[in-house]
């Protein structure tokens, strides 16, 4: 049998699983092999996973499953993501999704968001914790790489009302040599499809010498698809494989991100203690209506909100959001 949910479409033989390990062929029935397994949970700020337009402030419950269907060389999750899932089963939290959105909510949490490694490896138990926290009423974000088929896609977008697409690179060679796939077409494909059904942000880790050259032809990308998505341009800290890669040059990088601010107006270079490219601006008048710091590494912090919900302050333009902002207090922790 064929597994459908990623572009490798990986054959499975009788009690065997794909490229990821966690799926597998039982009686000719494609089954996760850890259903309502976590390798983590924790609470966090929306902006250092980072999520800048949805639900500014607000405190998230972050989990993750493990594997992934990539091989990223300079994977920063390896710890989950490239393990054998078999020999972390002893480790993994058994959290029904009722009981994790219990949690959740006990923690004050607005939101959850699924992180950590990709989340198309572990679709039928995000389904069910969907399910769960629909009737809740609380909103499901997640991270994923967008190596997915269409129709795996399409489940992402009725599970997740925010996705963060991690658009690594466009050459081939790149895609090949770094990422483990032919190329990154499907994720170009699966940015459009998710951005018509759920609220999308991009980012892109950048790798002086590997794809920081390619960063105005992801600019065309993502201004054709829609010039209103909030994208990430990361500065890597390269690890696993590449954890002897010097780091990227933050002004190198920010002169060729200069002239791709006038097409696309939420574009943020961070991943570094102290940037300054963190705040948002109104494309209108240019008024900065959202201020962040940026700690590195995932620290990043909301400072002010100007917004008057999702209207700038100055010029009463439309600033691209996902609600409104959320205080971070707004749901009370319980005992």
């Amino acid at each position: 049998m064929q597994c459908d949910y990623c572009e490798r479409y990986c054959r499975l033989e009788e009690g065997r699983h794909g490229f990821c390990r966690m799926y597998a062929n039982q009686g000719g029935r494609l089954v996760e092999r850890f259903p309502d397994k976590w390798c983590a949970y924790a609470v966090s700020r929306v902006e250092t996973i980072p999520f800048y337009h949805a639900y500014p402030g607000s405190r998230c419950m972050v989990v993750g499953t493990a594997g992934c269907n990539l091989d990223c060389r300079y994977c920063a999750n390896a710890y989950a993501a490239k393990e054998d899932p078999a020999s972390l089963a002893d480790i993994l939290l058994d959290i029904g999704p009722e009981q994790l959105v219990g949690l959740a909510r006990k923690q004050g949490c607005h939101s959850i968001v699924f992180s950590i490694n990709e989340p198309t490896v572990s679709l039928p138990t995000l389904t069910r914790v969907s399910r769960a926290a629909k009737a809740a009423g609380m909103p499901m974000g997640c991270l994923t790489n967008g190596y997915a088929t269409p129709a795996a896609t399409a489940r992402l977008g009725e599970i997740f009302s925010f996705v963060n697409v991690s658009l690594k690179g466009l050459d081939p060679a790149f895609c090949g040599d770094c990422l483990g796939i032919a190329d990154s077409a499907p994720v170009v494909r699966n940015i459009r499809e998710l951005s018509r059904v759920s609220h999308v942000e991009v980012t892109t880790p950048v790798i002086d010498g590997e794809n920081d050259h390619e960063l105005d032809a992801m600019a065309d990308i993502l201004a054709d698809i829609d010039p209103n998505i909030p994208w990430h341009v990361f500065r890597l800290l390269p690890t696993h494989k590449m954890s002897q890669r010097d780091y990227p040059n933050i002004e190198d990088i920010n002169q060729r991100l200069e002239k791709l601010r006038v097409r696309l107006p939420y574009l943020y270079f961070h991943n570094f203690i102290g940037s300054e490219w963190v705040g948002t601006r109104c494309p209108g008048c240019g008024a900065e209506v959202i201020t962040r710091h940026s700690l590195g590494c995932g620290g990043d912090k909301l400072d002010t909100f100007r917004c008057r919900g999702d209207v700038c302050p100055e010029c009463g333009g439309h600033i691209a959001l996902l609600g409104t902002r959320v205080d971070w207090n707004a749901g009370e922790v319980r005992a």
